[in-house]
């Protein structure tokens, strides 16, 4: 897109947004929400109170029900899956689930990682 057309397509963007909000400024329960929102802002302002402290009061289950930040689930992390490589130069199979296998090892140096890995199979 042309930097003209870019700037030609932002302007109507913004005419479009200045009439959604113009239509919003004018709509009764939007003034109502406003409203409320203010009493209540002004209400634990009074009372020294955040939206946490009231959300405790109205439902105190919510703080139960919801984990701990930074705890994990337990299980959370995923098993390995096991590989076969069969080397074709030898015969020898070799079943691992990591790539820290002493023989694997030896087989990437000498013939590279990227043949090893292609003598590959996932078993599950």
């Amino acid at each position: 897109m042309s930097l003209i057309n870019e700037y030609r397509a932002t302007e109507e963007a913004i005419k479009e947004l200045q009439e959604r909000l113009k239509s919003l400024s004018q709509d009764d329960k939007l003034k109502k929400e406003l409203e409320f929102e203010g009493k209540l802002r002004a209400l634990m302002g009074e009372y020294s109170k955040s939206l946490r402290d009231i959300i405790a009061i109205l439902d105190p289950e919510v703080k139960s029900a919801k984990a701990p930040r930074g705890a994990k689930p337990a299980g959370s992390k995923r098993a390995r899956k096991i590989k076969q490589y069969k080397n074709p130069n030898t015969g020898e199979v070799i079943e691992t689930k990591g790539g820290n296998h002493k023989t694997l090892k030896e087989w990437k140096a000498k013939w590279g990682a990227d043949v090893v890995e292609s003598w590959a199979t996932l078993l599950g």
